[in-house]
């Protein structure tokens, strides 16, 4: 018998200990023997729960699992970096195999969680981190080892996508959508993390890291969010045959590693522009197997409590049968992340201008004199002397495209630069 002990006993909490009571029989015979959960710890055992507890399973004290003897795995689930870094870390030194869902401490804190693993010869499982119960991080690690990963591209927000879809679908502003992502559960009641993009900053640099093999720093990823989406501009990429994504971007060339957060047009026959609601999509390219692509829900209680059960049920099975694996991940690989400004990308300009003869000229001669070429003008007739204006730029450097917006802000016929998206023409 193998003895776990959950750090945290919320939604995924709750949902790990309904699947391993509702599947007990499936796992043991998939493990070749049974699993036990020995404790629990939470911060008010008299709270009342959603599933059964056995009596004198709950605890308030950490050290009954960090410090347990008898407890083989622990299973981190409080989210956040403080104490769930700490306990992890406690844990490993104790000898303890550790599965976590936590995003942001297996982004920023990965390298030293790993090293101090190998050290003590305990493994460490971290599926649930990313895209909650669609499977990423052992294909990559196993099933597409051979390949050499190119580029990825990821929806890896429920909560954005469900706004972005309700925006599209529904007519709805940012904010009627966020707060009906609230009203629904898909959306904290701070929805920082979300809504600006770090989630999924957390999520690509995880890809990142294991997909080229090298600790990426979650510091030097470009990160942008969806709060400047306007319904406007949901509007003009259907028009033009775009959808609006928060795309969380990977790719690898000889120049270095381009990986990004942002929002993207992206051509709405694409598969990616068909992923809605709280859906999470990973869509990546290997040399030698080509595109695959894997969606499911990206969070919620039984999605990504799969996902944990998962990870315990892997280490549990090479704990059974004496296996030990480890993230292979060279710390001391070169880590040349490309800088935005150098990246060439298309990209969609919505400005409002006074309607006067002579205002495209002065805008287009700016662009020309920065290199920049326009793919399409788009000028909409409004019954008032401000008109929106809206251009898609063919390929840019980004330093480039910046420096005209800069000096097109200064014309007097220009009201206003209301919204920067690039365009993912070719993913």
């Amino acid at each position: 018998m193998l003895k776990i002990g959950i750090l945290g006993l919320g939604t995924v909490g709750s949902g790990v200990v309904k699947i391993m009571q509702q599947n007990s029989v499936n796992i043991h015979n998939k493990v070749g023997t049974d699993l036990k959960i020995e404790k629990i710890l939470v911060n008010n055992i008299n709270k009342e729960r959603i599933v059964d507890i056995e009596p004198g399973v709950l605890t308030e004290n950490e050290s009954d699992i960090l410090d347990n003897p008898a407890i083989d795995i622990v299973v981190e689930l409080i989210g956040g970096e403080e104490p769930a870094y700490k306990y992890i870390m406690r844990a490993i030194e104790n000898g303890k195999h550790i599965v976590t869902a936590n995003k942001l401490v297996i982004a920023k804190h990965g390298k030293e969680i790993f090293k101090k693993a190998e050290e003590k010869n305990v493994q460490v499982s971290y599926e649930a981190s990313v895209a909650g119960g669609l499977p990423i991080i052992r294909p990559l690690q196993n099933s597409l080892a051979a390949n050499r990963i190119e580029k990825i591209y990821g929806i890896l927000n429920g909560t954005t996508n469900y706004i972005l879809t309700k925006m599209s679908e529904d007519n709805q502003s940012f904010e009627e959508a966020l707060l009906k992502a609230q009203e629904m559960g898909y959306a904290e009641s701070d929805p920082t993390s979300d809504v600006d993009g770090y989630d999924a900053a957390y999520k690509i640099t995880i890809l990142s890291s294991l997909a080229y093999q090298r600790f990426v720093d979650v510091e030097n990823v470009y990160v942008e969010g969806i709060r400047n989406i306007a319904i406007d501009d949901i509007k003009f990429a259907k028009e033009m045959g775009y959808v609006i994504k928060l795309l969380a971007i990977a790719k690898n060339s000889d120049e270095g590693l381009d990986i990004r957060v942002h929002p993207a047009f992206v051509p709405e026959n694409h598969t990616l522009a068909m992923i809605n609601n709280t859906y999470n999509c990973v869509y990546l390219h290997g040399d030698a197997v080509g595109e695959v692509m894997s969606s499911a829900e990206g969070a919620g209680q039984m999605p990504t409590g799969s996902a944990v059960v998962a990870d315990i049920i892997y280490i549990s099975k090479n704990i059974n049968y004496n296996k030990q694996e480890y993230p292979k991940i060279d710390s001391c690989q070169k880590n040349n992340i490309i800088d935005t400004k150098e990246i060439e990308s298309s990209f969609y300009i919505r400005l409002s201008v006074f309607d006067k003869p002579g205002v495209m000229a002065k805008i287009a001669k700016i662009f020309g004199d920065n290199n920049v070429s326009l793919a399409s003008v788009l000028q909409k007739e409004r019954l008032n002397p401000v008109v929106p204006l809206v251009l898609i730029t063919h390929s840019v450097k980004e330093k480039y495209l910046y420096k005209s917006i800069s000096e097109i802000k200064e014309l007097e016929d220009v009201n206003d630069i209301n919204s920067v998206i690039r365009v993912e023409k070719h993913i």
